[in-house]
């Protein structure tokens, strides 16, 4: 690994610290909203222990270890490094380090699953563990992981037969990707879901699948498929292996979990906030999946919240099999000023979505109007906070009992000092930094309510039953002629396109908001122009931004693409540089990289403002139509080919020169301080605690957090 290899895994220096500005908002509820919110936030930290092990062996030592530097620090950093007898350039190594591992629950990059390395030698940290027996144990206990750097293949997360790191599978080295797909078929036709369990193969060959829950044993009435654990296969790939339901996985932390939902729902201001954290408890406490279902169908009927929240095994980004779920929490209030906008846009989804480009055979028969909420995030339990989020993920759920979307404001207003802004050019600075967030609330607006909210999936949803005539199937604009795939019995979107399942929808997701955005009805909603076409009015600015935005994204996504295996390291990414692509193939003109120097260092970007209506748009509703009827049609085999040629990068141009400017050039990501509750049991009120955006005070409010 050359030295720019090697930097591109050393952790930021320094890393954005930003803090989440909440306390204003959460003294605006009433007693009762509070002590909703305080309990919803204790559960969803107390799965931070799952993110951990769901990242790296090492991630929940190294998270021990720095709570017990703190401790034995007693907040004084300096007079612990004296003691240690390291430098002061040491200990800002570490403490940035601890910080963007804190940031991150763990030590690999959220956004990019590659791991990070503090910029100081193991025997720093080794220094610092003699502070106390409780750090030397836990520092013991990470092995070296903290520095070793050396196999580049563990360096990223992934698939154990590519050499790779994961957690899914645990104490699972000859676990192959033949026998993960293998179970994964059992599970699905068995009707077992799998976003709360692990699988591990035993010494004996045994396919365990650990299933995260409270109690150790099935329920007496039996689990989500019934009271057997032990099922041996007679046939297909795994005849005459065993597979053994084993309950527990996460005991203590589902337990933790379970209490504080029971908590929440005793201070629910309605019957569906009561029903829906009843079945989350149940859920957490019996892992069962059906009973997460249940809970996520109340959360749907919870329309205009004050506190909204969501808990759970939700996204499956990380499982390189893209079945799993990782465990995420957020507690948060609604800005009613800011949410306005958004209800608007709902108002008007119906009448923007029949704009996309494909025949109402391939949408949805009726649009269930979402609730679409600004938050204000008070906790946020997981690897990353998104901007936006649309949820459940279970698309019978979706289809006939709709979703909901957030957008989370105090995430996108979050701002670090001094930030740089490489590959702009310098003639449209001015216009990117001022519009830069309109533009992006416009995006994950649409983004989330029309991307991921629009779509129909053809299926047979039981033997003879299909949601189409198959008499008649719908007429594909790819072929001109009727379909020939869909989805059959017990399919998902998720178990048909598998591991590409998520970029490939983040970026279906992404080209519509592209597509919508050019609608300028759309843009009024948030408050820019009179719903007229005007380019040159500050409509257009918007809508110039939100272009600019996605081209220097797409280019900045080639440092989460690894040259060794030649695979995308996140879903986002690999989603944004297709669409990059699609900008600069688009032909005339339309988009272009500017450079003279032989080393890329001046590059920029050049799109035509004055083709975005026509050439850009013509671009993205082609590429759109495409990916939209392959997800449609379970065409997994047109749809997959297609999708990673748009988004491969190759070893030449953009794998080499590309990808070394933009490592050199990289901006730290933000990690966020969140803020901490505290319940008065004598009095029943709660106050919130919030901490400097220092490195020391993302450490401190982790510290407050850990024994809480």
């Amino acid at each position: 690994m050359n030295a720019l290899e090697l930097s591109s895994y050393l952790a930021d220096a320094p890393p954005s610290v930003v803090r989440l500005e909440i306390k204003k908002h959460f003294d605006s509820l009433s007693e009762k909203q509070q002590r909703y919110a305080h309990f919803i936030s204790r559960a969803s930290f107390a799965g931070n222990r799952i993110v951990l092990r769901q990242v790296s062996p090492e991630s929940e030592h190294i998270y021990d270890f720095i709570i017990a530097l703190h401790k034995a620090s007693g907040g004084d950093w300096k007079a612990l490094a004296e003691k240690a007898g390291i430098s002061e350039a040491d200990l800002t190594a570490v403490l940035q380090y601890a910080a963007q591992f804190l940031g991150n629950a763990g030590n690999y990059k959220s956004f990019g699953d590659a791991k990070f390395i503090p910029r100081c030698d193991e025997k720093v940290f080794a220094a610092l563990a003699k502070a106390s027996p409780e750090a030397e144990r836990h520092y013991a206990a990470t092995q070296g992981a903290i520095t070793a750097a050396g196999d580049q293949g563990l360096l990223h997360l992934g698939f154990t037969d590519d050499g790779h790191m994961t957690t899914y599978y645990p104490d699972s080295p000859d676990i192959t990707k033949d026998e993960i797909s293998a179970v994964a078929s059992w599970m699905q036709e068995k009707g077992l879901l799998p976003e709360n369990t692990r699988l591990r193969k035993t010494k004996d060959g045994v396919f365990e699948l650990l299933i995260a829950s409270a109690k150790t044993s099935p329920p007496s009435e039996g689990g989500d498929i019934g009271k057997d654990v032990e099922y041996n296969i007679s046939e297909g790939p795994l005849q005459s292996k065993t597979i053994r339901l084993v309950y527990g996985d996460h005991s203590t932390e589902m337990a933790a979990i379970a209490a504080n939902m029971r908590k929440a729902a005793e201070n629910a201001e309605n019957e569906n906030q009561q029903k829906m954290h009843l079945a989350y408890a149940k859920s957490f406490e019996e892992g069962s999946l059906l009973a997460f279902k249940d809970s996520q169908k109340y959360w749907i009927r919870d329309q205009g919240p004050m506190v909204e929240c969501n808990i759970g095994f939700i996204e499956t980004y990380r499982d390189p099999a893209g079945v799993r779920g990782e465990w995420e929490g957020f507690a948060a209030v609604v800005n009613k000023e800011r949410t306005r906008a958004f209800e608007a846009l709902v108002t008007s989804a119906p009448s923007l979505i029949p704009l996309l480009p494909w025949a109402k055979d391939f949408e949805k028969d009726k649009f269930l109007s979402p609730d679409f909420t600004s938050l204000e995030v008070l906790s946020f339990c997981g690897s990353g906070i998104p901007a936006g989020i649309n949820i459940p993920n279970y698309d019978d759920i979706r289809q006939n009992f709709g979703f909901k979307n957030v957008s989370l404001g105090n995430v996108l207003n979050a701002k670090a000092p001094d930030e740089k802004i490489p590959f702009i050019k310098d003639s449209d600075l001015a216009i990117y930094q001022k519009y830069r967030d309109p533009a992006f609330e416009v995006q994950v607006g649409l983004h989330e309510l029309t991307g991921h909210g629009c779509g129909k999936l053809l299926q047979e949803t039981a033997p003879g039953e299909f949601n189409f005539d198959p008499k008649h199937p719908p007429v594909s604009p790819l072929t001109n002629a009727p379909v020939t795939t869909w989805y059959k019995p017990g399919q998902t979107w998720g178990s048909v396109f598998g591991g590409l399942a998520g970029a490939y929808e983040e970026c279906r997701a992404e080209l519509v908001a592209m597509y919508l955005s050019c609608e300028f009805a759309a843009l009024k909603i948030f408050g820019f122009g009179n719903g007229e076409v005007d380019m040159d009015g500050e409509a257009g600015d918007v809508l110039y931004a939100s272009y600019l935005s996605m081209a220097r994204a797409g280019l900045a996504s080639v440092e989460l693409w690894d040259p060794k295996s030649q695979k995308w390291g996140q879903p986002h990414c690999q989603a944004r540089f297709a669409i990059l692509k699609c900008f600069l193939e688009a032909g005339n003109d339309f988009c272009k990289l500017d450079y003279k120097e032989e080393d890329l260092s001046d590059l920029t970007i050049n799109l035509d403002r004055s083709k975005i209506l026509t050439t850009g748009r013509e671009a993205v509703g082609k590429f759109l139509q495409k990916i939209h009827v392959y997800k449609s049609t379970a065409d997994v085999e047109a749809g997959s080919k297609y999708f990673l040629d748009m988004s491969n990068v190759g070893l030449e141009f953009w794998g080499t020169e590309v990808r070394n400017v933009v490592l050199q050039k990289k901006q730290p990501r933000k990690v966020f301080v969140q803020a901490n509750t505290y319940l008065d049991e004598a009095t029943g009120k709660v106050t919130c605690q919030q901490y400097e955006p220092t490195l020391e005070g993302i450490i401190q409010s982790w510290v407050d957090r850990y024994d809480a």
